[in-house]
């Protein structure tokens, strides 16, 4: 394909994915203010509610000026031919392939992180401090963008490295090396990273005997659901927002719950947040979603190794010869629409498997218990109750809460929902 062809076509999704994103970010603002549902009158008073309409387009606001930024430079950019431009400059300091990649996209993420830390920055301490979440001090910001900023570069550093060495042993053939090594990391971070990698951020201590670890441990076991250790996060040093997740696989299962959780949910709610999740884990979601998202990895990889076969993709980023990182750079940008129109099927998936999660606390008699739960969550993270419903199909991963919350009143589930099995 010719190049001009291709560098018409990388602007065309680059301008396309900023204006859509644009009108997703409008149309949500617009629909601000709109009739609650009668299931969610209940949770603002009058001043609450308007105070979550502010903190939500205060955000709103700062999400279009950063992606307006964004996209200005992008496109600058690439009609300045800068990428090949930094590629060429890098060349006279080393001609080892691997290097030249890492100091490439080390470069981009530096300057990627100095530019969002002026929004960051304005976000925990601005709009967070104003509508009284935040909790980190400037110590903890600055110590966590280092650590993020050592953490990401380690851990990507290596698996670009592997994945470069794969190209040059294999040329086109690399794809199938490549995913087998960003397979294995997902599933390793997946069994590891509550271990591993969030010690380094925060404290997490093992939760204390009583009336809650009682509850949890009597429903893991009255659902055959093995737990091999449920802990507390710190998370109050940073945000009053509420949080819960669980990790691992097997037998390595382990639940982690946030303190401002504890704080703000009493214990049967906190129990029906947890039995959502398990049903997430019985009815296998973790394990669907993992091998989808595995697929569509592999047939990216797949793609960027027909990509890389085209010298025309690093002439586009403003080189006169074809590079790796160029090439991948380039697959990246176009990738885009690939990647919009999947996202979309994977939240339609998500938002079902998130009705069925549901089924499943209210199947074991936590449905008021959850509702509670999801209400108290949303009031205390000022939580948008009427987002547009194009958003909603195109972005969000769970139905809006007054989805669930009239699924959860239902005598039965939805048709297509299987809500008896596990």
């Amino acid at each position: 394909m010719h190049t001009d062809t291709l560098l018409v076509i990388l602007i065309t999704i680059i301008t396309g994915q900023f204006l859509f994103n644009t009108l997703l970010t409008y149309l949500n603002n617009r629909n601000r203010g709109a009739s609650l549902p009668d299931s969610l009158k209940d949770i603002y008073e009058i001043q609450e509610y308007e105070k979550s309409q502010a903190y939500g387009k205060a955000n709103a606001k700062l999400s279009m000026i950063s992606s307006s930024l964004s996209f200005l430079i992008t496109f600058t950019i690439i009609a300045t031919r800068m990428f090949g431009s930094l590629d060429l400059w890098l060349g006279e300091y080393t001609d080892n392939p691997i290097w030249h990649a890492l100091l490439f996209f080390g470069i981009l993420g530096i300057a990627s992180t100095i530019i969002d830390i002026p929004f960051s920055y304005y976000s925990t301490f601005v709009i967070e401090e104003r509508y009284g979440f935040n909790r980190s001090t400037l110590k903890t910001f600055v110590t966590d963008l280092i650590k993020s900023l050592v953490v990401g570069g380690v851990i990507g550093g290596i698996l670009l490295a592997l994945i470069v060495k794969s190209y040059l042993v294999l040329g086109s053939h690399f794809f199938l090396i490549a995913f087998a090594i960003v397979a294995g990391f997902s599933l390793f971070m997946l069994l590891f990273y509550s271990s591993i990698i969030v010690p380094l951020f925060n404290k997490q201590t093992p939760l204390e005997d009583g009336e809650l670890k009682n509850k949890i441990m009597g429903f893991a076991g009255q659902v055959d659901f093995p737990i091999k250790e449920i802990y507390v996060i710190d998370g109050s040093k940073r945000s009053a927002k509420a949080n819960a997740y669980f990790t691992g696989l097997g037998k390595m299962k382990r639940i982690v719950l946030y303190d401002t959780l504890i704080d703000q949910l009493d214990s049967d709610e906190i129990l029906a947040v947890l039995a959502h999740e398990v049903g997430h884990a019985k009815k296998r979601h973790v394990i669907q979603s993992m091998f989808l998202s595995l697929t569509q990895t592999f047939i990216i990889f797949y793609l960027l190794s027909l990509a890389l076969e085209q010298p025309a993709t690093s002439y586009v980023m403003g080189s006169d010869k074809p590079t790796f990182e160029l090439g991948l750079l380039f697959f990246s940008f176009v990738l885009t629409p690939i990647t919009e129109i999947t996202s979309i099927v994977m939240s339609i998936f998500s938002r079902k498997n998130e009705y069925q999660a549901d089924d499943f606390a209210k199947q074991h008699g936590l449905k008021e218990g959850l509702i509670g739960g999801l209400k108290k969550l949303t009031k205390n993270s000022l939580a948008n109750l009427t987002p547009h419903p194009f958003v909603v199909k195109c972005s969000y991963s769970h139905p809006t809460l007054s989805q669930r919350i009239d699924h959860l009143n239902q005598n039965s589930a939805p048709s297509g929902l299987n809500s008896d099995s596990e």
